[in-house]
């Protein structure tokens, strides 16, 4: 895309970059163009006004082809370079008279897709042109900001883009010239900037293709331009008012880190520490780290990086604990059971079912009874557990509290 420009550049400067002849040597080439005149026919340039921040409805210094009487017998008629000021925003011949001109809505105009809209192919066989400025602005996107660069050639030589014109002429019988830039799919090197960018015609081939050669493929002419001549650098951001001009326009601004958008301040924090807690209590929950957590959470008045780089030692230490391989040892249902009275043997048990910890235990106290009533003795009845609830005459629990 290519939406602004800056172009104070004389006819003669312009003639220059077009091919065209001028009336003294290019040898001179940098210069501003002073005593220097274009050798070719100039068109309406009292209306061109120079300007470091150039807008859609502008006019400009454009190159074209256009017929001219032959000073030989016959008065046969040729083509000849013009020097012509244009309005920058296509008019379609084909508008109606009583329309009012909106010059950005064909300002740019896709190579890819030229030749298929009504607007632009028909001008591609005879209405071809070129237009010259110094560099152009593009606009990169860093959220709701943007950010203005100038793109220019190294060497300070012009910018030649390939453009095609239309004439319309209004209710009041003026005509008007217009014309739209092509664009194509960006560079290499300007991904990071914009997805398009305009056709530049680079050399003095490319030039006389795109004007004097209708027969190259104009899928050949229209590719973007991939020399490293092409620089840029960031400009003030006043540029996005068209009421900006002046030398400041090109002046180069540099640019802060970005800053961080507004999103950022609502996204949760990585809890590294208190993971490793997680990840600590999952694995080694025993006393001693609880003990040390609780410590660290306690102090408040030290470092947290203090705090979490001693709950790693503590995990630490207790990671680096032997371990022992000896199996573990559990006693089931000891409740009431006296070993003495040979219900449990002597040795522990080694991870027992507990259900035949359970069986075993009922066929003692069945053995038990059965002894008891060999030897004459009464056999022990267990004692009843006390049924859940207030006796009469005792308060409850709850009245308890509802008196208070």
């Amino acid at each position: 895309m290519c939406g602004r420009a800056r172009c104070t550049l004389s006819a003669a400067q312009a003639a220059r970059a077009f091919g065209f002849p001028t009336t003294t040597s290019a040898g001179g080439g940098g210069g501003d163009g002073g005593g220097d005149a274009p050798a070719v026919r100039t068109l309406q340039m009292d209306r061109f006004r120079p300007s470091y921040n150039v807008t859609p409805g502008a006019y400009l210094p454009v190159g074209t082809l256009r017929a001219r009487a032959a000073g030989g017998e016959g008065g046969a008629e040729e083509q000849g370079p013009v020097i012509q000021c244009m309005k920058w925003g296509l008019v379609p011949s084909f508008s109606s008279k009583t329309d009012k001109p909106d010059h950005f809505r064909m300002f740019n105009a896709r190579s890819e897709s030229v030749k298929e809209k009504a607007s632009f192919r028909r001008l591609i066989p005879k209405n071809r042109c070129l237009v010259a400025v110094e560099g152009f602005y593009e606009w990169k996107k860093d959220g709701s900001r943007k950010q203005p660069y100038y793109i220019h050639f190294r060497d300070e030589r012009p910018l030649v883009f390939a453009a095609l014109f239309d004439t319309w002429t209004n209710s009041e019988g003026e005509t008007l010239h217009t014309f739209t830039i092509l664009t194509t799919h960006v560079s290499t090197s300007l991904k990071w900037l914009h997805d398009r960018m305009p056709v530049i015609l680079g050399d003095e081939d490319s030039v006389n293709a795109w004007l004097n050669n209708s027969s190259v493929k104009l899928e050949e002419i229209t590719v973007p331009y991939e020399g490293t001549d092409l620089v840029w650098y960031p400009v003030t951001t006043a540029m996005g008012k068209t009421s900006f001009q002046g030398p400041d326009c090109i002046k180069e601004v540099k640019i802060g880190p970005s800053e961080k958008p507004i999103s950022n301040f609502f996204t949760k924090k990585a809890a590294g520490p208190v993971k490793s807690e997680k990840a600590s209590g999952e694995f080694a929950e025993t006393q001693a780290f609880k003990t040390a957590k609780e410590e660290s959470d306690d102090d408040s008045g030290e470092n947290p990086s203090n705090k979490t780089e001693k709950i790693h030692q503590t995990s630490t230490v207790v990671k680096d604990e032997p371990v022992t391989l000896d199996p573990q040892v559990f006693y089931k249902a000891d409740e009431g059971i006296k070993k003495e009275d040979g219900m449990l043997p002597d040795d522990p048990v080694e991870e027992r079912d507990p259900f035949s910890i359970k069986r075993k235990i009922e066929d003692a106290g069945v053995e038990a009874e059965m002894e008891m009533e060999k030897s004459g003795r009464s056999p022990v009845i267990p004692a009843r557990k006390k049924e859940k609830g207030p006796k009469d005459g005792q308060a409850s629990l709850f009245s308890y509290f509802a008196k208070k």
